[in-house]
């Protein structure tokens, strides 16, 4: 052991006094002052305040303590909305309800939607269809006892007129597989490559018995909107290559089931059911509706 060592063995060091030692509880070490006791404090003198190791946040009066050290952790900076000036914390407010108010208001229309009809529907039908078609449209089909089970892909060909007057048949366009490429890992796809193509069949299936006829009005309506929606993407597709003219159209759907888990015993036919459409001719309106505009009076499309 050295002169430094700190313990009550250390050895003293010549010419320095000696180390001072412990003080038995109750006593108060040699030259403390010892005035501020309550039996040599003058009556009426007010004891001075010890400061607090730890928590002692507020000020004395007198002689105030400014030890930080001794005082406590400091308090943490404010966060979140509060750390923001008084304007912008009532801007912040104030949007914060619109949100509130604004999801609140969703809701309850995709509610109305999706309930039976009622005193409320029937009296703000449309607003409530304004609200939710196109975007929040609901499709319960997913939840339904039997939910769809089957992948339809909807195909279509055409009879075009060639720049040299030759009339030529392209091959089978899958609509369905291009909208699919279209979405696959598109965040924001569009309303159009989801579901136009979808409701446009599922419309004209609807409409029309097994053997491909009109049952009205909503019939003939649904097939002209399916005409004029594959006359639109045939264009799109660039079918029969440049100066061809769309002359007809065939529509044919192919159905497959969708197999069923391996822990499960159900046991379905993978064998895909067509459904073919008869020729539909293309009229100058279904071409002036469905294409992008073109040279005289037919659809054009370039080579591909």
């Amino acid at each position: 052991m050295d002169a430094y060592d700190k313990g009550s063995n250390a050895r003293p060091v010549p010419g320095e006094p000696a180390a001072a030692v412990p003080v038995p509880d109750g006593s108060p070490p040699e030259g403390h002052d010892t005035s501020d006791s309550p039996e040599q404090r003058p009556s009426g003198e007010a004891p001075a305040r010890i400061p607090q190791q730890y928590g002692d946040q507020q000020p004395y009066d007198g002689q105030q303590y400014r030890d930080t050290a001794l005082g406590g952790p400091p308090l943490p900076p404010p966060a979140g909305i509060s750390a923001l000036s008084l304007p912008y914390q009532i801007a912040a407010a104030l949007a914060l309800a619109v949100v509130a108010v604004a999801a609140c208001v969703h809701v309850g229309m995709v509610f109305l939607h999706v309930a039976p009809s009622n005193t409320v529907t029937k009296q703000h039908g449309q607003a409530i269809d304004e609200w939710i078609y196109p975007e929040f449209e609901q499709n319960w089909k997913l939840f339904a006892p039997n939910p769809l089970q089957q992948n339809i892909a909807v195909q279509v060909r055409a009879d075009v007129r060639a720049a040299d007057g030759e009339i030529r048949t392209t091959r089978w366009y899958d609509l369905s597989a291009l909208d699919g490429a279209a979405i696959d890992g598109n965040l924001l796809p569009s309303h159009t490559q989801q579901n136009e193509l979808r409701r446009a069949w599922d419309f004209f299936v609807a409409t029309h018995d097994n053997a491909n006829r009109p049952n009205g009005l909503r019939g003939s309506l649904s097939e002209k909107y399916l005409r004029r929606i594959v006359v639109l993407r045939l264009d799109r597709e660039q079918a029969g290559g440049r100066g061809a003219v769309v002359q007809q159209v065939q529509v044919r759907s192919r159905t497959t089931n969708v197999p069923p888990p391996k822990w499960s015993q159900e046991q379905v036919s993978d064998k895909p059911i067509v459904r073919v459409l008869p020729w539909w001719p293309v009229s100058e309106a279904d071409r002036a509706a469905g294409t992008r505009p073109a040279e005289s009076t037919g659809t054009e499309a370039g080579a591909r």
